[in-house]
């Protein structure tokens, strides 16, 4: 009679998607929210794909090209 309940209580789980979706949530969907939230306290709250761009600090040197590496060149016609 148990093993009865027991295969009826898995076939509804393994083959109706709603009921899966729940306890595919209640085993494991907390824990990831959980996990997620942590992970974005770590990185400071920012989110995927969000760029910062931290300036450098201004280097004296003796060159006189500020605006980057000198690179020569050839005209190709």
């Amino acid at each position: 009679m148990l093993f009865k309940y027991l295969f009826i209580i898995t076939l509804v789980i393994l083959f109706v998607p709603p009921v899966r979706r729940f306890v595919f949530y209640l085993l494991v969907g907390r824990q990831l929210v959980k996990e997620q939230k942590r992970q974005n306290d770590v990185r400071g709250g920012r989110r995927e794909g969000e760029i910062r761009v931290d300036s450098r600090p201004k280097k004296e040197s003796d060159s006189r090209y500020n605006s980057g590496e000198y690179v020569d060149f050839e005209e190709v016609k």
